[in-house]
């Protein structure tokens, strides 16, 4: 991987060459474009110095993922201090079940993401808001029928993972209240992936940060109850309140995380109807809920394969899991415990991965090509920098971080400990892909990427765990993991050097809109922003 250089990148479509982002000055365009728009924090994702923009870009990524895990820490912190091992292994089996389920959404959420980043990058804000009336159309249809047919069949997919019978019960209760948020959740990571491609990674992660404050304030008075006193459970301290309500155990956990997730959505569609963001419909532009064939094709077509991506990444997971609960409920409590130490170890990673493949989109649509191979190679090394210096902290911590997911003094500890210091080095490398990865994603190259995961996920990853657990028993499990790992790592930086990725287009042809369809407003990332905008915006046709 020391290559982040790659061949001369070919020019972009004939015509490219117009600047992305939102907001700021626009200089011409076609019928119903906007040019020169600005990204986060002013800043122009076209222009400029990539390293500082990319940070800048990347460190509210990086602050929801960690949100989004803290909701995870959360629950199980609580299950594991409030309730016990069976239930953190209910959960456990069921957030695999979950991811599985929110895996079917990321490749559509992605799908928009890219086209609106290419869109915004060429300046066609129309074309942005015919992106998301049929991304939205698509994705209430997928999150209805999803949600209800998990919460129909919870049953039988906690059989055949092979959950253990003491927690299966917990999990079931669990796994159909997430069912029912599950609408809630995907809407509400869709219009978070697609302010990300429009340029403004701040105001997904407020709005995460508050369902999780939410998530962490309702999880232990749903589970416990409360009984004359809010609080003492371990270290923190007892508040008497005059009421009284009976816990309702594991599904607490699950219930406090779709309260969180549903007032959140509702105070995000609010505030950027407030801001006119582009990425809202109103008036003449609700005509375009009805879906667009032209624009439904990239979504499926594009979102398929990175649907699939996350379907087998989660389906491997419940594969892994299946095996781990073969061995017993404290094993798997402390496989689930290892797991959120790697989901953290990840996360700058996938941030700047994201970060990369939003500014890459941009570029792209811009015909930027030249910055594209430049993005890449900066977001390789702020990866290897990053997560090289997490692993080495956590490492020297020893047992500390399992001490917020497993119970101390248990024989789970010492479990996960020697799992995740079997594993954990595998990721610096592993991450440093993320970057690739997003370069790859950003011009619509899916099917590349779904071969080399399925290649170190089912071809390597689980037939080496399930031969080798009769001679190596846990172990076989946990290096399964460094072996897949490495084999993707590999193959991906393969693709991006020698792969035809560059030739890809979400997009070869799209009409251009009527000069009245021209959004009035373009969307301000904050209140300033939005102020500069009403003050100095110039419409070209």
């Amino acid at each position: 991987m020391g290559s982040g250089a790659s061949p001369a990148m070919g020019g972009g479509p004939p015509g490219g060459g117009m600047r992305g982002g939102i907001g700021g000055g626009m200089g011409g365009g076609g019928p119903g474009s906007h040019r020169g728009m600005r990204g986060p924090g002013g800043r122009n994702l076209t222009e400029g110095p990539i390293t500082s923009t990319l940070i800048l870009f990347s460190l509210p990524m990086l602050g929801g993922n960690v949100l989004q895990q803290l909701n995870v820490t959360a629950n199980q912190f609580w299950v594991a201090h409030l309730l016990g091992a069976t239930d953190i292994t209910a959960i456990g089996n069921a957030n695999s079940i979950m991811m599985l389920m929110m895996g079917a959404i990321f490749g559509a959420t992605m799908a928009a993401n890219i086209l609106i980043a290419q869109q915004v990058g060429a300046g066609d804000l129309t074309l942005v808001k015919r992106i998301m009336g049929t991304a939205v159309f698509f994705f209430v249809v997928l999150s209805v029928t999803l949600s209800l047919t998990g919460g129909i069949f919870a049953p039988h997919i906690l059989a055949a993972m092979r959950t253990p019978p003491a927690a299966r019960e917990q999990a079931i209760i669990y796994l159909r209240v997430v069912f029912g948020a599950m609408p809630f959740m995907y809407f509400f990571q869709f219009l978070q992936m697609a302010q990300r491609g429009a340029g403004d990674s701040r105001t997904p992660f407020y709005f995460m940060g508050l369902a999780v404050v939410l998530d962490m304030l309702f999880n232990p008075l749903l589970i416990a109850g409360v009984h004359g006193a809010i609080g003492g459970w371990g270290w923190f301290p007892r508040i008497p309140v005059p009421f009284h309500f009976n816990g309702i155990g594991v599904a607490g956990s699950a219930a406090s995380t779709l309260i969180g997730q549903g007032v959140s959505l509702v105070l995000l569609l609010v505030v950027l109807y407030r801001r006119n963001s582009v990425l809202m419909l109103k008036g003449r532009d609700l005509r375009y809920l009805w879906p667009s064939l032209e624009l439904m094709r990239p979504l499926v077509l594009r979102g398929i394969p990175m649907s699939l991506q996350m379907f087998i990444m989660s389906a491997a997971g419940m594969i892994m899991i299946s095996f781990v609960n073969g061995f017993g409920a404290v094993v798997s409590a402390a496989y689930v415990g290892g797991l959120q130490v790697w989901n953290y170890i990840q996360m700058p990673g996938m941030a700047i991965g994201a970060s990369v493949s939003s500014m890459a989109g941009q570029n792209v649509g811009a015909g930027q090509w030249h910055r594209v191979e430049r993005i890449a190679l900066i977001g390789l090394i702020l990866s290897v920098c990053v997560t090289g210096s997490i692993a080495i902290v956590i490492y020297l911590m020893g047992p500390l971080p399992l001490y917020i997911f497993l119970p101390a003094n248990t024989p789970m500890i010492p479990i996960a400990l020697h799992m995740d210091r079997t594993v954990l080095w595998a990721f610096v490398i592993f991450n440093a892909t993320f970057a690739l990865s997003g370069i790859v994603r950003s011009t619509g190259a899916v099917w590349p990427p779904l071969i080399i995961l399925v290649i170190s996920m089912l071809v390597i990853r689980v037939p080496f765990a399930y031969f080798m657990i009769p001679h190596y028993g846990p172990d076989a499990i946990w290096w399964s993991f460094p072996l897949g790992t490495l084999t993707s790592s590999a193959l991906t930086a393969l693709y991006y050097r020698y792969g035809g990725w560059r030739k890809v287009r979400m997009l070869h042809h799209m009409p251009g809109a009527e000069p009245e369809d021209v959004p009035q407003a373009l969307p301000a990332t904050d209140a300033v922003e939005r102020e500069g905008h009403l003050s100095g915006e110039i419409l070209a046709s």
